[in-house]
């Protein structure tokens, strides 16, 4: 499965569009976590938890998304976005969404 974040595959052609294809998690915040945030935010650097909770939930988000394309048909997502949105304190919805298309 071909992703991208441009409207086009340079090299390819779109030959088919199937639509909108969607892919979310929604993610709590982990006690541990919050603690070292909080004792980071102290000392200053990487808050390498919500980092890795932030690569894990978008990568359970696109792989959602290819499934769904691949279901279809597609071969490729092209114009891909994230966005994210809170559900609750201390919960999280990551979000990705793109174009299913199929490529020559």
């Amino acid at each position: 499965m071909i992703i991208s974040n441009t409207e086009s595959i340079p090299g390819r052609q779109i030959v088919e569009f199937y639509g909108v294809v969607t892919g979310n998690t929604v993610r709590a915040k982990h006690i541990g976590r919050d603690i070292m945030a909080g004792l980071k935010n102290i000392v200053g650097g990487e808050l390498k938890g919500y980092t890795e909770l932030l690569m894990d939930s978008r990568k359970e988000a696109t792989d959602r998304m290819i499934e769904q394309a691949q279901s279809m048909g597609a071969n490729a997502v092209v114009n891909v976005r994230f966005a994210t949105s809170s559900i609750s304190q201390g919960a999280a919805e990551l979000f990705a969404y793109g174009t299913a298309v199929r490529v020559e």
